[in-house]
């Protein structure tokens, strides 16, 4: 198979998963798939959390209603298959099929559409950063994969949370 059958994309509101946080993360020197992520470091969380340029992005009901729809909505006008959609109060998960595109081209479409429709219902200021760089995206090659990816973004988030 040449190319994946789908994308798992999760992405973050600014400001709210920065390098030290006790989640661990992705940088420079630990980023390679299968290998350890950054260890917890309060000291080096402390310093990004202080060179923020803005206020984290954290998402309520109605930013997470306009995000769910601008999602759906390039889908729909690019022709992708969205199997999955689960927007939270700091990060987005989607699973989408997305034929001959790249996963870094679905996942800036998603943030630039939903950034779109926040702005134009003025709920995030117009120059107000709303996501952090980058994100994740591993390729899914096989049916059993995609059927665990979705049930990880239909049912491994917590409560379903409400969105207007």
């Amino acid at each position: 198979m040449s190319e994946p059958i789908a994308y798992l994309l999760t992405f973050v509101g600014y400001g709210t998963w920065l390098h030290g946080d006790e989640r661990t993360s992705t940088d420079d020197e630990h980023n390679i798939y299968g290998t350890p992520k950054a260890e917890p470091n309060v000291v080096r969380e402390h310093k990004h959390r202080k060179d923020l340029p803005g206020d984290p992005v954290t998402f309520d009901a109605a930013m997470r209603g306009a995000i769910d729809e601008a999602i759906r909505e390039v889908c729909t006008h690019r022709g992708w298959i969205l199997h999955a959609l689960n927007v939270r109060t700091n990060h987005v998960h989607a699973v989408v099929s997305a034929p001959g595109v790249a996963p870094e081209k679905v996942m800036s479409d998603f943030k630039a559409y939903a950034t779109r429709v926040l702005r134009k219902r003025s709920l995030v200021g117009h120059e107000q950063k709303v996501w952090a760089y980058h994100g994740s995206m591993p390729r899914i090659w096989k049916p059993e994969g995609l059927a665990r990816a979705i049930r990880y973004v239909n049912e491994a988030q917590g409560p379903e949370l409400p969105m207007l």
